[in-house]
């Protein structure tokens, strides 16, 4: 991602949130679309309780959603075939909201123990977007428990959620709901 956002012309800096040096730098907002559960949620908060200005908002968002079910149960049977000691069980029952209350929970709890922030708030945005087969495989393979697969295991869940996917017709419509956690910054320390 980094290459990519420097070709098109954008500054990056690699490094860990935790441990990025702001050089000096304040901020009046910071957002991590997908990507907050990477960083320790107290000491992430913290990072952003020093570089925010007063006023400045923390805004870490993820995409819930809800595969149908005939593709769910392929991709989770699948995925703990391929990958039996993944952290993610893609488990059908625990698809949407309810998979992602316990990082919505650590996030909040990091702002208020960082403290400098209003309460957090959960805001939630429902959309939805069409997929048609070729669409859902070509972005599979971009989503974090997918990342590290071998290629033949990566092929053999493809393969299977694509079987799943024509056996509804070749498409489906996925319902999200975007959830952010988010807190004003209140006093710079």
């Amino acid at each position: 991602m980094a290459d990519f956002a420097r070709r098109t012309g954008v500054d990056v800096e690699v490094t860990t949130f935790e441990t990025w040096d702001p050089a000096g730098r304040d901020f009046d907002a910071l957002v991590a679309g997908q990507a907050w559960h990477w960083v320790d949620p107290a000491a992430g908060a913290a990072k952003a309780a020093q570089v925010l200005r007063s006023g400045g908002r923390l805004a870490v968002f993820w995409h819930a959603f809800r595969l149908p079910p005939g593709v769910a149960e392929a991709f989770a049977v699948v995925h703990r075939r391929v990958a039996p000691g993944a952290p993610f069980s893609f488990q059908p029952a625990r698809q949407g909201l309810d998979a992602y209350q316990g990082l919505l929970a650590r996030a909040a709890g990091g702002i208020r123990e960082a403290g400098g922030f209003s309460d957090p708030e959960q805001w939630r945005f429902s959309w939805e977007r069409s997929y048609t087969r070729d669409e859902w495989l070509d972005q599979l393979p971009t989503s974090g428990a997918l990342t590290r697969l071998p290629p033949d295991k990566l092929a053999e869940v493809l393969a299977e959620t694509g079987a799943a996917i024509d056996a509804i017709g070749g498409s489906f419509t996925m319902a999200y709901a975007t959830v952010a956690i988010t807190a004003t910054r209140t006093s710079r320390r």
